[in-house]
């Protein structure tokens, strides 16, 4: 663990904004780094729940035996769950993780800039597929902002995309480079700030064409998953996976490709719209391309939560387990 400092150069003091899927397992994975942590959601009710999905991944991480119970004990007592953007004012870091509308992230960073004192801090976004420069621009200082893009669920997936906008400033990448993998442990990968990044870009339209399959009636949803992991060792079908993801997440991540790129494999087809219009999210609704049990917290190994691109992430996600995935987005959810 990265020693603390006095000068913050090395983020003792993180923000989190929104404490959905994300934004708790950001929030779990940096105090159990040793970091003091406030999560900021909108509502007492959104609070409340985002700090017991965080309580509660912890307390699972302890029984696997993946932390210590005096370990996850600190980690808990390093977070403060509150209402008030204005707790956030000496955060070294804060990390954005609310749900992919662009509308809502700009607001964020426009009350951030208001809001953080200290001059150099890092303003890093979560975002899945939005432009990173669009939401510096809504700040005075873009050379602090940058993309932390993590995986869901945070605690388990190693992988981060460090997304740098034109504007970034050289030291505020590498304060964020070496937050990601010297404090966070997390293998860090660097994309230029197109709408997708990496990740998204290849797997977005794998997805969308697994939608057109079932669309056309080439073959049924059982069987294109079935193609897929028995034939390809694939851990989860694409349809299975856009139902983990969220069907809502999956279209804003395609919309804000095909609005970048204007190329019709980014296109949303019309049946993913449709199903998003009749709230079939997925399996945060217990309804998707496939029916599942009921509703709660799709729950990743070692106490991450499943669901959302990020999530909000979508690549990689270990096959689901029996339970429900999560509850619909508040201001803190973009799971990949």
């Amino acid at each position: 663990m990265t020693p603390v400092t006095d000068d913050g150069s090395a983020a003792d003091r993180v923000g989190v904004v929104g404490c959905g899927l994300m934004g708790s397992g950001i929030a779990e994975v940096c105090a159990r780094a040793g970091r003091d942590v406030v999560v900021v959601e909108t509502g007492r009710a959104a609070a409340d729940a985002g700090l017991r999905r965080i309580t509660r991944s912890l307390a699972r991480a302890a029984a696997a035996g993946k932390v210590t119970a005096a370990a996850a004990e600190a980690a808990t007592a390093r977070i403060t769950v509150t209402t008030d953007l204005k707790r956030l004012a000496d955060r070294d870091l804060v990390i954005e993780a609310v749900a992919e509308d662009e509308r809502a992230k700009l607001d964020v960073f426009a009350r951030l800039d208001a809001t953080v004192e200290r001059p150099d801090a890092v303003l890093a976004t979560n975002t899945s597929s939005l432009p990173v420069i669009r939401l510096a621009a809504a700040t005075s200082r873009p050379a602090q902002v940058i993309g932390l893009h993590f995986f869901n669920p945070v605690p388990v997936l190693p992988l981060v995309e460090l997304v740098p906008s034109l504007l970034t400033g050289g030291e505020t990448v590498r304060r964020a480079e070496d937050f990601a993998s010297t404090v966070l442990g997390k293998r860090v990968v660097r994309a230029r700030d197109r709408a997708g990044f990496v990740v998204n870009a290849l797997l977005v339209p794998y997805l969308l064409a697994a939608v057109r399959m079932a669309e056309s009636g080439t073959a049924s949803a059982e069987d294109i998953d079935r193609g897929m992991t028995l034939g390809c060792a694939h851990p989860l079908g694409p349809l299975a996976l856009a139902d983990l993801i969220g069907l809502d997440t999956v279209r804003s991540i395609a919309r804000s490709m095909y609005e970048e790129y204007r190329e019709p494999l980014y296109a949303p087809p019309p049946l993913l719209s449709r199903m998003v219009e009749a709230g079939l999210l997925g399996r945060k609704t217990g309804r998707g391309f496939h029916s599942y049990g009921g509703r709660g917290d799709l729950m990743g190994e070692d106490g991450g939560t499943g669901g959302d691109t990020g999530t909000a992430g979508r690549a990689a996600v270990p096959p689901p387990s029996d339970r429900p995935a999560a509850d619909g987005h508040r201001h803190g959810e973009q799971p990949t």
